[in-house]
């Protein structure tokens, strides 16, 4: 199936119900699969080649939502892409994965060589000028999206979902954290990025609500904006929760009304996920996800409480497993490589075999994680395989570092790393940024209080801010 079927049926079924809230544009499930199916004839009269990859470099608004869909519907492949990229960026990517178009704001320059057009008002005449009775092209083996895995530095790779995978993301969605057609879902995080993209899709075939409202914004502002939207789901990633947590609790109580709070992107602390539920929303919920496989596990509200530190146990059609440098499947408590595998994990990055056999083996995804899992199924992350710090020949893992330090309450944000070193080969160096003024000899007897000897960071450097991709 395409996804961009969906479209129709909720027009038939509930032509009047929201689909897009963009500011003071109201649109409905009726006029938005119009909409999607007008642009979707235009974009095929630009690009006649059924899977030609098609950039979408726009902002956070109800056109970039229609164009994705609209994409979709053409069987043309999604790459997304960042409208605050340099230009050298943008063209970097897009000739690296062969675009046939890139759509971008209006007044934007060329993108390289890569034919480029505007969504302005020639580009809305031109749409308009369509039959809206154009049809689904492809089926759920249909390329839908690739989407980078990373930075845009160095050579880009991303892996080719089809729509098929994406469908079965969805059924996550459905079962594992109730996400439906009854919700208002806050997208208050870039369209660009997977999360945001991907939970707006899903509320859109869901036949829901999405009401767009994307950064920049200051965390009470954000409040202001679930209440004012009458939210029922919200998305974030930890950086957005942790500027929540410094306003007070009278600021944070509405947003308890929330029926789902969800964190992705990075592992949160357990004190952080204790404050988040008791003082933002008890609904509060965190999904261990990545591009290439959508999500892997879930940390519900009830599992927080007695296993805090952990990413969850897999979700929904997911298997999950801990083996060694050999693909020997280790047992519960050792520390290993984690790889997983299940309808909605890629199969490949696009046009990248040598990426691909490297984290593609024998139907299994490698994120690249160390992990750990108990007796019950909790997955532990233990940093990643490349960031290991190996000190005179002991694995020390950044995470428990990290989490050691944030434990402190003044320290924000913090990363552990390797220092290169003639005696042991590397020591443990850490970097934070604080919420109040504090000595580095203070943080260092914290660290001399909970970790060993081996595991405690020579130097702690205080930064402002930290670079985030």
């Amino acid at each position: 199936m395409n996804l961009a079927g969906a479209l129709d049926i909720n027009a038939r079924n509930r032509p009047d119900h929201l689909a897009v809230v963009d500011g003071p544009h109201r649109i409905t499930h009726a006029a938005f699969a119009t909409r999607v199916r007008q642009t979707a004839a235009h974009i095929a009269s630009l690009v006649p080649d059924e899977g030609a990859v098609v950039g979408v470099c726009l902002k956070d608004t109800a056109a970039h939502l229609t164009v994705l869909y609209a994409v979709a519907r053409s069987g043309r492949v999604i790459l997304p892409m960042d409208c605050r990229w340099t230009e050298e960026e943008k063209r970097g990517v897009a000739e690296h994965f062969g675009a046939a178009l890139v759509i971008g704001e209006p007044g934007s320059p060329p993108v390289g060589n890569v034919p480029t057009i505007r969504v302005d008002e020639a580009w809305d005449e031109a749409v308009g000028r369509h039959s809206d009775d154009f049809p689904v092209c492809g089926d759920g083996e249909t390329g839908l999206l690739v989407s980078l895995s990373s930075g845009t530095t160095g050579r880009p790779k991303g892996p080719l979902i089809v729509h098929r995978h994406f469908f079965r993301r969805f059924m996550t969605h459905w079962i594992n954290l109730g996400l439906n057609g009854r919700d208002r879902f806050l997208c208050a995080t870039p369209l660009y990025f997977g999360g945001g993209r991907t939970f707006a899709m899903s509320v859109l075939f869901s036949g829901g609500t999405v009401i767009l409202r994307p950064p920049p914004y200051e965390a009470d502002e954000l409040v202001e904006a679930v209440v004012h939207a009458d939210a029922t789901s919200l998305f974030l990633v930890p950086t957005q929760f942790r500027r929540l947590l410094e306003l007070s609790d009278a600021q944070l109580l509405t947003l308890r009304r929330l029926q789902l709070l969800l964190s992705s992107g990075a592992p949160l602390t357990g004190p952080e996920r204790e404050a988040i539920r008791n003082r933002i929303c008890p609904n509060f919920f965190e999904y261990y996800a990545s591009t290439e496989g959508g999500g892997i596990s879930l940390l519900s509200p009830d599992d927080q409480k007695r296993r805090g530190e952990s990413v969850g146990r897999p979700v929904f059609g997911v298997d999950v497993e801990i083996v060694d440098a050999s693909d020997r499947p280790l047992p519960p408590g050792q520390v290993g490589i984690l790889r997983y595998r299940g309808p909605g994990v890629a199969t490949g990055y696009y046009k990248d075999p040598e990426a691909s056999r490297e984290a593609f083996r024998d139907g299994w995804f490698y994120p690249g994680d160390l992990a750990e899992r108990d007796e019950e199924g909790f997955i532990f992350l233990r940093g990643r395989a490349k960031d290991m710090i190996i000190r005179g020949g002991i694995n020390i893992y950044p995470a428990e570092i990290e989490t050691t330090l944030m434990a402190h309450p003044d320290v924000a944000e913090a990363v552990g790393a390797g220092w290169p070193s003639r005696e042991f080969g590397e020591e443990v160096a850490a970097f934070v940024r604080v919420r109040r003024p504090v000595e580095e000899k203070e943080l260092l007897e914290w660290c001399k209080a909970r970790l060993a000897p081996y595991k405690r960071p020579k130097q702690i450097f205080q930064k402002d801010d930290f670079p985030s991709n």
